[in-house]
């Protein structure tokens, strides 16, 4: 049976009687409204650790002040389900004020290019709040392996710096993009699309393909590679394009005008009031 937990003190005593026992600790941390994607990662971490850590927690210092904190689903009971299915031991899931007990908080941030590009230009406290839950759960669950979609590209290089910087015994394992058989990204915030929003972000997939198709047969020249998703994107009416833009991967750091290594591609399109993002890695052989 899957333990179900909510008070700091039951996870640390948890982690502590495993770290005893010489146990691994697999930990994935999620806001809940678990699909597919999340799924995944739970599986994964099943098959490279001894016990698995899920956590369920909507984060409210990663939400700017008109994002949808309110609104995002919080669905504990089928998430707890779907956890259990994919193998998690023990599932996490903390009021706020256990996670934040000050009203003066302790900040870990990532500063500089990685985190002011990309989501981070519209939302430039999203990632010190992603950094600083990030940090206390793996804190609390003294976690052997962490493991993150690359759905969330930009995340997971933030993330990364943040451990390597910081020193932490954690190695971040990334793992593929979940897609519905249609293309869709899995994503929590596609319950938020009307019917037709949903068969316009189809979209997003199909520009990727297209770029990567012709990266594929020898295209390397940035902006051409932008033009090719920008144009498909627009073909789309209800598409409101946010961002698409490429960056060296790992690290996102600019990339040259003519592409000689691996290259994030990334978008970031709204749908009516719901923001998607998508990405492909283009790997140069």
């Amino acid at each position: 049976m899957m333990i179900i937990c909510h008070e700091i003190g039951e996870l640390k005593d948890f982690v502590r009687r495993c770290k005893k026992e010489g146990k691994s600790i697999g930990l994935v941390t999620t806001m809940g409204a678990l699909h597919e994607g999340h799924a995944s990662l739970i599986r994964a971490a099943r098959k490279e650790n001894d016990i698995v850590i899920t956590t369920v927690f909507v984060n409210p210092t990663q939400f700017g002040p008109n994002e949808d904190y309110d609104a995002y689903p919080r669905t504990l009971e089928k998430d707890s389900a779907l956890a259990e299915a994919c193998g998690a031991d023990l599932l996490f899931a903390p009021a706020p004020s256990a996670m934040y007990p000050h009203e003066e908080m302790t900040w870990v941030e990532v500063t500089g290019h990685v985190t002011k590009i990309l989501c981070g230009r519209t939302r430039p406290i999203h990632f010190r709040g992603v950094a600083t839950v990030c940090a206390k759960f793996f804190n609390l669950t003294e976690c052997d392996r962490a493991y993150y979609g690359l759905k969330d590209a930009q995340q997971t290089q933030v993330l990364q710096r943040m451990v390597e910087d910081l020193f932490m015994n954690v190695e971040l394992r990334l793992m593929p993009i979940v897609r519905e058989e249609d293309g869709l990204a899995k994503s929590s915030r596609n319950v938020y699309l009307s019917q037709e929003e949903r068969k316009a972000a189809l979209v997003l997939s199909r520009s990727l393909a297209h770029a990567k198709e012709a990266f594929q047969k020898g295209e390397r020249n940035k902006d051409a590679l932008l033009t090719i998703v920008k144009n498909k994107i627009e073909e789309e009416p209800m598409s409101d394009i946010n961002y698409v833009e490429m960056y060296e991967m790992p690290g996102l750091a600019e990339l040259p005008e003519t592409i000689e290594g691996n290259a994030l591609l990334a978008v970031a399109v709204r749908f009516g009031k719901t923001r998607l993002i998508d990405n492909v890695i283009l790997e140069a052989e």
